[in-house]
């Protein structure tokens, strides 16, 4: 499993403007994260209404699917930055959890690249599909629901993501070159009892140091 790697206080030797910029994209990808928390919990009220509203008035809400269908890209593009910069992304870790040093670091840092390949493209595909929507006037088929606002916050999402991708980028090729340094805005591979440990303390809500990471 996966925890975020993130120093949270000065440290000799680390790399202040790095760690600047990686704290100023957490507060962005919190932000993000907090809409995409409140989209879900926002849509949920929405069919409790729904099913009540048809239960006990047989009256439904207008264009339920509608806002669905355009709420689904809230929640799930949003928050995809703030999973990536936690590691709270699902992979397979059997090979990478027998690597350590510079070959684990390489290793990840290949990986990222590739994911940022595909990102940028994804990125270019769905701000040609906002174009497109923006151009024609798309809309839904029952209330007529403006289709781009939706669409463009897929290429957003995305490119907050892709500047995440760079960042961890380079927080590897920083690794590669001495992995001695610690770990400074990349997720870390952690063995069950560290990994146990955090949760612990997340949920007790302490704020504690271990190893240069939060």
């Amino acid at each position: 499993m996966n925890t975020q790697g993130r120093a949270v206080s000065p440290e000799p030797g680390r790399p202040q403007t790095f760690m600047r910029f990686d704290g100023a994209l957490g507060h962005v990808e919190n932000l993000f994260n907090m809409i995409a928390a409140f989209a879900i919990l926002a849509l949920m009220l929405l069919a409790v209404a729904q099913v009540l509203g048809r239960l006990l008035f047989n009256t439904p809400i207008p264009g339920f699917i509608d806002i669905t269908e355009q709420a689904m890209a809230i929640f799930a593009f949003a928050g995809v930055a703030y999973c990536q910069r936690v590691g709270g992304h699902i992979r397979m870790e059997i090979v990478l959890g027998r690597l350590h040093g510079r070959a684990l670091w390489i290793c990840e840092m290949i990986g990222v690249i590739l994911i940022a390949a595909v990102v940028f493209l994804l990125i270019w595909g769905s701000w040609y599909h906002f174009d497109r929507a923006w151009s024609f006037g798309d809309s839904t088929m029952d209330i007529r629901l403006p289709t781009w606002p939706s669409k463009l916050l897929v290429p957003i999402a995305l490119s907050l993501l892709f500047c995440r991708l760079l960042l961890q980028i380079y927080g590897y090729a920083r690794l590669v070159v001495n992995p001695d340094r610690a770990a400074v805005a990349v997720p870390v591979i952690h063995d069950v009892e560290e990994v146990a440990q955090h949760e612990i303390e997340e949920a007790f809500g302490e704020d504690t140091e271990a190893g240069g990471a939060k």
